[in-house]
């Protein structure tokens, strides 16, 4: 039983004794750091229910608490807060507990029922980019957490593989590329086939240009240039089954995963399923019919087939066309249903997209609900904010995205460069090296684009990610490989670990705020999941380094002459290692045994 819920139950005890009456909850917070405690009681709440004065309600509870419960040792009360200091031996005890846990924090895996969570869903004409990679490892991460909270959790993504941006590549490669493929070029096929992206719009550029001259309008001429006019028809080629522009869009698109699989493995994600959008975009069209004929829907007079949403706020929105043909809607539609027929213990979906699709996934959830399926009250969209360089917006069309590949390498070569200087690898070998730039260089990335809310855009500076000062992967990383260090010093010295702690023993107040915050990492996996939040789980990994290199900094490990006390430093040291170790992990980062 947790010390909150030894307190709450006794304060409501308290309440009944000494005031008769009954308090619906208690709230609890840390202790300032400028007064003696460690846990504090709320007062104030309290006055809807107790009359009186904070000061002596406080007083008054306290002294119960202190003849009461045994974890309680002394308490004070400051205005409307009730200071209450818990014994040692209860700090003791507890780390008795869990400094042999493996898994400690981690809840295993109910096979209730099962999430899926969406995340990366590139489109296949161009490499992926910066905007991806937060994609990529928000979605990731927050994959991990769920599992770690106890879910069961499925990572899927679905690749948006079909569409005029295809068809524009394909164009280009015809025109323009001679033939030429990944193999001939020494390039990933998903960079080969951005370039022709490139191409194309250049091309059209041109050809807007030069009609221009000619006078044409250029609204005309942004619609009938030559080569768009070329990709529609391409397009509507490949939408009748034309053998020669499917057999291209294979070819092409078969080039693209390949280069995904490269980034996704450097990257460290993965997937349980892929669904392809060329598969999935009439899936959606049956439940229309059938949402339809249960006045979901409503057929307008031209035939295309909406639903009114005004009534919850939202506006009305088209599911079918007037011909018939789906719309991005009717895909989601029948995507989010094929997911639950392929595995029917999903019981929740969490789609890691940007936050400009905000407005489309309160339509689909919505609609999912009417169509009434249960599982659409758990539906999540993890909306997240757009990452911005020093140097402003990306714009794929013209080239001028950060390439995720090129990123991940510069800041591995950023790493390599901050390590020199440093200059304490000189026992590693090359290979050694390479390893823990890499480590470095991704855990730098990789943390400071998860250690801030979803929610929030993010101006990024590679330079000032890989810092080994401050709130950073590397800082962290850093400390682990100190943790390391001494452990290994301490098997030298014959230290022996397996000693069991003696709940008499009386704790340095750094041994105490040490234990204190390892105490709370359970609790921080189960608020990350339930907010679908790795920035809660990266700010808690940096407030416990920072907790441990105070009490590295303050107080002697392998240096103390007392035994026991040594003991306990270094199991504590130990277990520090074991969380950050487990909490980056939750965030796809890797740590070093030595730095």
């Amino acid at each position: 039983m947790s010390i909150h819920t030894i307190l709450e139950t006794k304060v409501k005890v308290a309440a009944r004794s000494i005031f008769d009456a009954e308090l619906p909850s208690v709230e609890f917070q840390p202790t300032r750091k400028d007064f003696e405690g460690d846990i504090t009681v709320v007062v104030f709440p309290m006055l809807r229910v107790l009359k009186g004065n904070p000061v002596q309600i406080g007083e008054q509870l306290g002294a119960y608490l202190k003849d009461e419960v045994a974890e309680v040792s002394g308490y004070n009360v400051v205005k409307g807060f009730l200071n209450l200091v818990i014994s040692d031996s209860f700090y003791l005890d507890f780390f008795n507990g869990i400094k042999d846990l493996s898994d400690f924090g981690l809840v295993k895996e109910s096979a209730k029922d099962a999430i899926m969570v969406e995340y990366s869903s590139p489109n296949t004409n161009k490499p992926l980019h910066l905007g991806h990679i937060r994609n990529n490892l928000l979605g990731y991460s927050v994959a991990e957490i769920l599992k770690a909270s106890g879910k069961k959790v499925y990572k899927a993504q679905i690749i948006n593989d079909r569409g005029i941006h295809i068809c524009k590549s394909m164009l280009a490669w015809q025109r323009f590329g001679n033939g030429e493929t990944p193999e001939s070029t020494g390039l990933k096929g998903d960079k080969l086939v951005g370039n022709y992206y490139v191409a194309f719009d250049k091309a059209y550029k041109e050809e807007i240009a030069q009609m221009m001259a000619d006078g044409v309008e250029e609204k005309v001429a942004v619609k009938e240039a030559p080569i768009l006019l070329e990709a529609q028809e391409m397009l509507q080629k490949w939408e009748t089954g034309d053998k020669e522009v499917v057999s291209l869009w294979k070819k092409m698109n078969g080039w693209v995963y390949k280069g995904f699989e490269e980034t996704y493995k450097n990257m460290g994600v993965d997937f349980d399923k892929l669904y392809y959008e060329s598969n999935t975009y009439l899936l959606g069209k049956d439940f229309v019919a059938d949402g339809l004929k249960r006045g979901v829907f409503y057929k307008k007079d031209d035939g295309s087939v909406w639903i009114d949403l005004t009534d919850e706020g939202l506006d009305e929105k088209i599911v079918l066309r007037s011909d018939g043909t789906a719309v991005y809607m009717t895909q989601d539609i029948g995507t989010a249903i094929q997911r639950v027929k392929d595995y029917p213990d999903i019981n929740g979906m969490v789609y890691t997209v940007g936050n400009e699709q905000d407005y489309h996934f309160k339509v689909l959830f919505l609609i999912l609900k009417k169509l009434g399926f249960s599982w659409a009250e758990q539906l999540h969209h993890l909306s997240y904010g757009m990452v911005d360089l020093p140097s402003g917006k990306m714009k794929s069309r013209e080239g001028t995205v950060v390439d995720a590949d090129d990123l991940m390498v510069d800041m591995t070569a950023t790493a390599r460069e901050l390590s020199e200087e440093l200059g304490k690898l000189e026992e590693y070998s090359h290979e050694e090296k390479q390893v823990l730039y890499k480590m470095v260089g991704l855990g730098a990335l990789k943390y400071y684009l998860l250690k801030v809310d979803p929610k929030k855009r993010i101006l990024f500076n590679p330079e000032e990610s890989v810092d080994f000062q401050g709130n950073t992967g590397p800082f962290i990383q850093y400390t682990y490989a100190r943790i390391q260090s001494i452990l290994r010093k301490a098997k030298d010295t014959n230290v022996d670990l397996s000693t069991p702690l003696e709940a008499t023993e009386e704790l340095h107040p750094k041994e105490k705020e040490l234990i204190k915050q390892l105490q709370i990492f359970p609790e921080t996996i189960q608020l990350a999941a339930a907010h679908y939040s790795p920035a809660l789980i990266a700010n808690y990994v940096y407030d416990l380094v920072k907790e441990f290199n105070s009490f590295y900094q303050q107080i002697s490990i392998l240096g103390e002459t007392n035994e026991k006390q040594k003991v306990l430093r270094v199991q504590l040291s130990k277990k520090v290692s074991e969380v950050i170790e487990s909490g980056f992990r939750l965030l796809g980062i890797d740590v070093p045994e030595r730095m």
